[in-house]
């Protein structure tokens, strides 16, 4: 998601584009897509293809297979026996293949975000962002790596003890479809600096940029049999979760699949990191910026098509400044560009599959029937472009008149939806916005730091964001509260997700102490 600034990335010439429309490679979407020990391989016990579709038009983009047991076997043995020697090599080591993984993702930037907006559908632009940040969550865990270590403690009689931090062995992903690169990058990044190896699942809609991720490191000179990625859906990722030889899963997805990803880990004792969906709110109150408030609400709520499991979808606003504020975020929603994500004016570009946009646009007429207002957007979009008529486009849609009980302001949606709701007191929109099951994110949109402060640390929320939305440097810790997981990716916190401490006493008297021991 988003660290830089947009505007250097949104300055790019015709010509430029008209380049990239052309692409720049085509083996990338020519397969295999299960990449294990250095290379791409042929499925061997694939239960059934999956055809992917391309989100902007509906056309076949490519054909993956449904990997079976054989498939994540072949791909964890391969990192079991790239651990032995990747483990073994020093932090700083590591951390150098990490950085040259990062400025390969820099020269190769254009390419990776072709590929990630067909794979997804998002407008290009959007794209260059999200993958400048990959690589700058690459560069960060390569620096990282070396500072890897454990502790030391002095005890009485000149005994010690030291505290070993080990990785865990292999390390299991299974990513979701909105941000593929950058799922990846998110989880293999710690556990490579880490020493661990990785067997990594994209979600069967977005296949394609996993695959590349793996060839990168390999290209830089990351050992083969370190990461794998191996493709399939939701059997695929079970075996996965299941296997003996994996110690560890990260998932990002939605509650109900990690739930089923917690219960399938259970018996193994497997270690889980869950960042699950959310409801987030956002409190937007009267002393605020309007514009900037406006701002932070289309970030929190129509990047990526409003598919950001961080979305601040539930905007509590108070009540003097309602009306105005509704104007102004109506004006500026009517004023963004639905079409080809390849064109660099777009700002909304395809939701993910049919089904998806359809589930969307039942959420919005439900809505409507209990009592919500829509002031606009809700509706399915048919581009000018003729070759885009079978994408899936939607226009951002604000609702008003909402109420806590709303179906619409209870479930996570997972579109360019925006709820608004009135409040009158800060205590009551405190309440009210750590009313719901989930605790993902939160923002505060208010001049009064205190009230900031304040405010921030009441919400039941992993990630508070003040005066702004959906930022993530990667410096710091990401992670839900409540029924949107646990575990931390990102910062230093994800090093306890994905090491293990080793406690060694050392004896330094030549004689033990032992009460029960007698000649």
């Amino acid at each position: 998601m988003f660290r830089l600034g947009f505007s250097s990335f949104l300055i790019l010439s015709r010509q430029h584009i008209k380049i990239m429309k052309q692409g720049l490679t085509t083996t990338a979407l020519q397969g295999p897509f299960n990449y294990i020990n250095g290379e791409r391989v042929t499925s061997v016990d694939s239960t059934h293809d999956i055809k992917v579709s391309k989100p902007a038009t509906g056309e076949v983009l490519c054909t993956i297979p449904n990997s079976g047991q054989q498939d994540v076997d072949k791909a964890v043995q391969a990192a079991r026996a790239a651990f032995a020697q990747w483990s073994a090599l020093g932090g700083l080591e590591r951390g150098r293949f990490l950085i040259s993984a990062a400025q390969k993702v820099r020269e190769r930037l254009e390419e990776l975000a072709k590929l990630e907006v067909l794979d997804t559908g998002k407008p290009v632009w959007e794209a260059r962002v999200d993958l400048s940040g990959c690589a700058d969550y690459l560069e960060y865990y390569g620096g990282v790596a070396s500072t890897v270590g454990g502790l030391h403690y002095q005890l009485p009689g000149g005994n010690f003890a030291v505290v070993r931090r080990e990785p865990l062995g292999v390390v299991g992903g299974i990513g979701a479809w909105n941000y593929p690169f950058q799922t990846i990058s998110w989880k293999a990044a710690p556990a490579l600096a880490c020493g661990n190896t990785f067997v990594y699942k994209p979600s069967q809609f977005t296949p394609v940029t996993s695959v590349v991720f793996g060839e990168i490191l390999t290209e830089v000179g990351v050992p083969p049999g370190v990461v794998n990625v191996i493709q399939g859906a939701g059997s695929t990722g079970e075996a996965l979760c299941q296997h003996p030889g994996v110690a560890k899963i990260s998932f990002t997805g939605s509650v109900p699949t990690g739930q089923k990803i917690m219960k399938a880990c259970a018996d193994g004792m497997k270690r889980v990191t869950l960042e699950l969906g959310g409801k987030s709110p956002m409190l937007v109150f009267a002393d605020t910026d309007l514009t900037e408030a406006v701002k932070a609400t289309m970030l929190g709520n129509f990047l990526t098509q409003g598919q950001v499991c961080s979305n601040c979808t539930r905007v509590f606003v108070e009540r003097p400044i309602l009306k105005d504020f509704q104007e102004k975020l109506v004006t500026a929603c009517e004023k963004m560009v639905i079409g080809d994500p390849f064109d660099n004016e777009t700002t909304v570009g395809a939701t993910i599959t049919l089904e998806h946009a359809e589930k969307v646009l039942h959420y919005i007429d439900e809505a409507k029937k209990q009592g919500a207002r829509l002031l606009c957007g809700g509706k399915r979009i048919n581009p000018s472009d003729t070759k885009l008529a079978g994408g899936y486009y939607l226009s951002p849609c604000v609702l008003t008149d909402c109420h806590d009980d709303m179906t619409c302001v209870k479930e996570e949606i997972f579109g360019s939806v925006v709820t608004i709701l009135a409040f009158d007191t800060e205590e009551e929109a405190i309440a009210r916005a750590n009313s719901t099951p989930f605790g993902l994110a939160a923002g505060v949109m208010t001049k009064d730091l205190q009230r900031a402060h304040r405010v921030s640390a009441q919400l039941q929320a992993g990630i508070v964001w003040i005066n702004n939305c959906n930022v993530f440097p990667p410096e710091v810790p990401f992670g839900g509260y409540k029924m949107s997981g646990f575990g931390r990716e990102n910062g230093l916190a994800a090093l306890n997700d994905y090491t293990q401490l080793k406690t060694v006493y050392t004896e330094m008297s030549s004689k033990i102490d032992c009460p029960i021991y007698k000649e």
